[in-house]
């Protein structure tokens, strides 16, 4: 079942930007951090709809962070710890559904000492099992554990976001 169609999730994507310049004003920077390749697209689309809407100075980075095998490899992040240093970030994902990947793309952030880390995600499902707050969504869901959320942001001719 559809839930989100191609003008749906325009509509999250540009009301999120809003919201993130209104918690974020006061920046100089900002750090989108994307979660492997559907969450580096969803930030790709989130940071040209900021470069759209801001009037203010402000300098927005896209990075991707890779938390694919946690356990068995190091999270990548393409920036340098001390490049992160100070600096606000938003980890970004496309569904938030127990929090794991989320919970463990902070891994690399626990060696520095950001300003501040908050969480952007276009659908968050209500049954976390990680301590994962997500700060800003496009839609929240109560769905069962038996559940999928399916987004099709990426290389296809319309977006869509799927309940299976």
């Amino acid at each position: 079942m559809k839930i989100l169609n191609q003008e749906q999730i325009q509509q999250k994507i540009k009301r999120l930007a809003i919201e993130i310049l209104e918690n974020n004003f006061e920046e100089k920077e900002l750090i989108l951090a994307g979660i492997n390749n559907t969450g580096l697209g969803f930030a790709q689309m989130l940071l040209d709809e900021l470069l759209q809407i801001t009037g203010i100075p402000i300098t927005i980075t896209r990075i991707r962070l890779n938390p694919a095998a946690p356990l068995s490899q190091e999270i990548q992040i393409e920036l340098l710890p001390e490049q992160l240093e100070g600096k606000s970030i938003i980890i970004i994902d496309d569904v938030a559904n127990t929090g794991r990947t989320i919970f463990y793309a902070m891994k690399p952030l626990l060696n520095v000492l950001p300003k501040k880390v908050e969480v952007a995600v276009l659908v968050d499902r209500t049954h976390k099992s990680f301590p994962v707050k997500v700060d800003y969504f496009g839609l929240s869901l109560a769905t069962t554990l038996m559940e999928d959320i399916d987004v099709q942001i990426l290389d296809v001719a319309e977006q869509a976001v799927f309940l299976n």
